[in-house]
């Protein structure tokens, strides 16, 4: 298979100018590609360039609308809630990102609700990026019907991620993040775009019958990490992140893969703590203990180190994409 190197700098600016060319204000088409990009660069293949053709078709029919700017409203001087109208999720998760770092300092813990919004790729970024900052992070999604209640034949829930972001002195934080699916559903879209099979358990197809064939895989519902209990937990998500949001559940929400249907309009929840606010001057000396009871055992390490290696090398190398795939974002 050909293949291309790009610098991360070219990559943005291919994906950037295909969502330009599909009715995406200049401002979200740069938002939405350094996301995108920034996964590449991590690993995250499903939740990067091979994303670029279904967003751009959404965006050009209007299921994503490309032009729309999110806007905040402080609640209380805790709590915003973010109406990202029905376009890309980035710029509103932007937005409360920068809501986040101002109030939390503040207040001792902020959220952010966000409704109407759509994917949110690497669920990880945005808490990654706030523990930056110094705070602890976590975010909450729901995301389109992929995953039957256990016991269960009908998708009722989404993959459904959620991730947690730690900060340590003087180093990354400790990134954490799932999806509630064995496997992300992106990893199986991916595996679909290269006419590749999947691993039998990640997924049953539309008549509950396991399958390896990615096709089917989509058109039916995905495995549960945990079995019942990772049932469990995307009921708890589904609750915070469109339950408490105002947002679609996973059952009304059209597919992140297609321009088919109305917007999905999904949710997600974003918080931050202020670890100083509520441990006092020591809390990050205190985290970094637990850090390194777990690096002082061989074998083991802390979540996200492959990530930030392969972060590293594709800054200086520059990623590796398929010329197929080069092909048609340029064709858009």
């Amino acid at each position: 298979m050909s293949e291309r190197i790009l610098t991360l700098e070219q990559a943005e600016a291919l994906a950037a100018s295909a969502f330009i060319r599909c009715k995406t204000r200049p401002e979200t088409a740069h938002c939405v590609a350094r996301a995108l990009v920034a996964a590449e660069a991590d690993g995250l293949k499903g939740h990067g360039l091979s994303r670029v053709p279904s967003y751009a078709a959404q965006a050009r029919n209007g299921k994503i609308r490309g032009d729309a700017e999110p806007r905040l409203e402080m609640v209380t001087p805790a709590l915003g809630r973010i109406d990202a109208g029905f376009g890309f999720a980035y710029p509103a998760l932007a937005l409360a990102e920068a809501m986040l770092a101002e109030h939390a300092p503040m207040m001792g813990l902020a959220a952010t609700a966000i409704r109407r919004s759509h994917h949110c790729g690497v669920a990880g970024a945005p808490v990654e990026r706030l523990a930056e900052k110094g705070m602890v992070a976590m975010l909450f999604a729901n995301t389109p019907a992929a995953m039957a209640p256990w016991g269960g034949s009908r998708a009722t829930f989404g993959t459904n991620p959620l991730a947690f972001a730690c900060p340590l002195p003087g180093e990354p934080p400790i990134v954490v993040d799932l999806s509630l699916s064995k496997v992300a559903r992106g990893n199986i879209l991916a595996a679909k775009q290269k006419g590749q099979p999947i691993p039998e358990g990640w997924a049953l197809d539309a008549e509950g019958r396991p399958t390896t064939d990615a096709e089917a895989a989509l058109k039916g519902t995905m495995l549960p990490l945990g079995d019942a209990k990772g049932t469990a937990l995307a009921l708890m998500i589904e609750l915070l992140a469109a339950g408490l949001t105002g947002a679609r559940f996973a059952v009304d929400a059209s597919s992140f893969l297609d321009d088919k249907g109305d917007p999905p309009a999904t949710g997600q929840l974003l918080l931050a703590f202020d670890p100083a606010l509520f441990g006092g001057e020591g809390t990050l000396a205190h985290f970094a203990r637990l850090a390194g009871q777990i690096r002082s055992q061989p074998g083991a390490r802390l979540p996200g180190s492959r990530r930030l290696a392969l972060r590293a090398k594709a800054q200086k190398s520059g990623l590796t994409v398929a010329e197929a795939l080069v092909s048609e974002i340029e064709a858009l």
